[in-house]
């Protein structure tokens, strides 16, 4: 069994309250994210691991660093972030069938949980800011900050505005006869 993510945990096994930490710096094996943002391949992905022997078999902690790129959700500008994911996971000895993770001629692989931990992290609709206020809707531009998009009237409803541009204010109705009234006293 070889591998960047696989680890040897032989001076660990059944030997509870052992513990042996690595630090590994692997460049990612394939572009891992579907979505707008993903790791892209051959990303430096950083994970710092702790393998404990426990009397189930070893567990796994881990912390990951990398960053993400993509475009973001509103305004379709390139994004580029840093991502720090944490998991834990406890691989069983061979014949145990109590977790999914098994303990393999003694070493430990450990592709699956990061890339896992990785991509279910990534945001579903990044964003380059949090205030980002998108694209304008009819020219495709981006909007400033204070821009907001003027909305189109409905066609449809041109009848209605030229109804509307006929008839006198209702406030300027109400406040006739009230000046009518003081006139006559």
């Amino acid at each position: 069994m070889s591998g960047p993510f696989v680890l040897p945990v032989r001076d660990l096994i059944r030997k509870p309250g052992e513990m042996r930490e690595f630090d590994l710096v692997v460049p990612a094996p394939e572009r891992w994210g579907e979505g707008l943002v993903y790791v892209a391949a051959d990303h430096d992905i950083e994970v710092g691991v702790r393998l404990e022997s426990v009397h189930e078999g070893i567990l796994v902690s881990a912390e990951v660093d990398t960053a993400y790129e993509g475009v973001c959700s509103r305004c379709l500008t390139d994004v580029t972030r840093p991502l720090q994911v944490e998991f834990q996971e406890l691989f069983g000895y061979s014949g145990d069938e109590a977790t999914d993770f098994q303990v393999q001629d003694d070493h430990v692989d450990l592709e699956t949980l990061v890339r896992d931990a990785i991509v279910l992290s990534l945001p579903f609709q990044p964003v380059c800011q949090p205030d980002c206020p998108g694209l304008d809707p009819r020219t495709g531009e981006k909007l400033t900050e204070n821009a907001v998009p003027e909305t189109e009237i409905d066609p449809r409803w041109n009848a209605l505005a030229a109804l509307t541009a006929h008839t006198p204010d209702h406030d300027d109705e109400a406040a006739r006869p009230a000046a009518d009234n003081t006139e006559k006293s």
